[in-house]
């Protein structure tokens, strides 16, 4: 039985053909040739290939039609597809149709012995890990817990993204588990092994960016004493995840549509273009397209980075998981800190049924740890989650609470003090100071969760680094 690797080649051009066959035969794969769209249908029909390389134009044909094809009837053999150079639209509609990678005429060998050696390595259907099953920490693994409609949908669109190297766009709230979506694409695809490295936009001051991003030679500007490697260059062979990627200033976004495009980048203060081999996730909370409307984000990235788009459900999405996601996190949490695991009562469940969670599984996770260390036995009760006595509206931001979320500019927050009738008219007069008060007693407890690490309480805030910055200094906080 031969059990050496093999490759289908589809391409009307001759010396294109030649071309490939030898580059991959001196990778040790055995080759098949077709120069139609018949010819490759009668060897996929005959044959079973570890990989099928096809020209987007053919005699009888398009390469989208074949490599739709192949992505239906024969999943276990990637597709990647071969344009013409700048064809972008090409390209990503090659890659939403189902193929996994593309390579530009004229072939650069190197990017195309890259491409082959990632299809070579992706992981095959019933090898793969399960969806959410091993991210990069079971605090994380949690947030994508369930067995509701959503998050089902969810775990099978995941496995087939991540067999691709198209770029990915994850939509979804504070708190709803987007790294952890990242990261399974990342340790299901062929880039497992490689580097994964995320990203907070917002946490980069606008003139370190391009140094940071793309790295930058000695001597380059004021403090540069020694040459050094962008993310780009650290996330080669991997992944480079960028969170909230809403925050990233407009001329840098010319500068990343650049790198994405064309595979290379320019380190500060260089002479020549590095080539990368990443692939690009991305994600923010806010909306993008809205973002685009306001002249905030250029259509052009928006288009190469969402070639798929993924939307993380929001917990008040599937409150069938909330069961199950508690007792999970409840688990977890009592195994690190060595104690019997609790139980939460009825009237708790009710209570956490009821509260719609605008920081979503990441402020429950909060509201549980608060909970477990308030417990006097090995039952919750109500009481014990502190939960506020409002319900506030999922789109409200600003809330008195360190594990809410808070919008940089905060809508009007529906008052409950019980001692009034109508606890809104006696704030109405003394509302930015109210809204202070909220947001000085949230940036300090958060700040306080998190001993005063400001990307993390900035995190646990769902605002940026810039912005909680902008408020520290507004507030008065030191």
């Amino acid at each position: 039985m031969n059990d050496q690797r093999s490759a289908l080649i589809v391409d009307d051009e001759r010396d294109i053909r030649e071309l490939l066959v030898l580059t991959l035969g001196r990778m040790g794969l055995r080759t098949e040739t077709a120069s139609s769209l018949n010819e490759a249908r009668a060897l996929l029909a005959a044959h079973r290939f570890d990989l099928c390389l096809t020209d987007m134009r053919l005699p009888d044909g398009s390469g989208i039609d074949l490599i739709a094809e192949i992505s239906a009837q024969y999943p276990h053999t990637p597709v990647a597809m071969i344009t013409a150079f700048g064809n972008m639209e090409a390209a990503v509609e090659a890659l939403k149709a189902g193929a996994f990678d593309f390579v530009s005429k004229p072939v650069d060998l190197a990017v195309l012995r890259g491409l082959v050696k990632h299809a070579l390595d992706l992981p095959q259907k019933g090898a793969r890990r399960p969806a959410g099953s091993a991210p990069a920490s079971d605090a994380l693994a949690t947030r994508l817990y369930g067995d509701s409609p959503a998050i089902v949908a969810l775990k099978q669109t995941l496995g087939k993204v991540a067999r691709s190297q198209a770029p990915v766009y994850i939509a979804g709230e504070s708190g709803t588990g987007k790294e952890l979506v990242a990261r399974t694409i990342h340790e299901q695809g062929a880039r497992a092994t490689g580097p994964f490295v995320p990203v907070n936009c917002g946490a980069i001051p606008a003139e370190l960016m391009e140094s940071e991003f793309f790295g930058h030679k000695k001597g380059s500007f004021t403090g540069a004493h020694v040459d050094k490697p962008g993310l780009f260059q650290a996330a080669d062979g991997g992944t480079l995840f960028l969170d909230e990627v809403a925050e990233l200033p407009l001329p840098m976004q010319v500068k990343l549509l650049r790198a994405i495009q064309e595979k290379c980048i320019r380190p500060v203060g260089a002479n020549i273009e590095v080539p990368v081999d990443v692939r690009i996730l991305s994600a923010t909370h806010k909306d993008l397209a809205g973002q685009i409307d306001d002249g905030r984000f250029r259509h052009d990235l928006y288009y190469r980075i969402n070639v798929i788009e993924l939307r993380v459900p929001p917990l008040r999405e599937r409150l069938d998981d909330l069961p199950g996601l508690c007792a999970a996190i409840l688990q977890r949490l009592s195994g690190q800190q060595g104690r019997a695991l609790p139980a939460l009562t009825p009237e708790a469940v009710d209570a956490l049924r009821a509260y719609p969670f605008p920081g979503n599984v990441r402020e429950l996770e909060n509201i549980l740890e608060r909970a477990l260390a308030l417990a006097e036995d090995d039952r919750i009760e109500a009481s014990d989650l502190r939960l506020p006595v409002y319900g506030p509206t999922p789109s409200m931001q600003s809330q008195p609470r360190p594990s809410t979320p808070m919008r940089e500019t905060p809508r009007e927050p529906m008052a409950r003090d019980p001692r009034h009738a109508d606890p809104r008219d006696s704030m109405t007069s003394a509302l930015p100071s109210y809204i202070e008060e909220i947001e000085r007693n949230a940036i300090q407890q958060a700040l306080e969760d998190n001993r005063y690490n400001k990307t993390k309480a900035a995190a646990q805030l769902g605002i940026t680094f810039r912005a909680l910055r902008y408020k520290l200094k507004k507030l008065g906080i030191d």
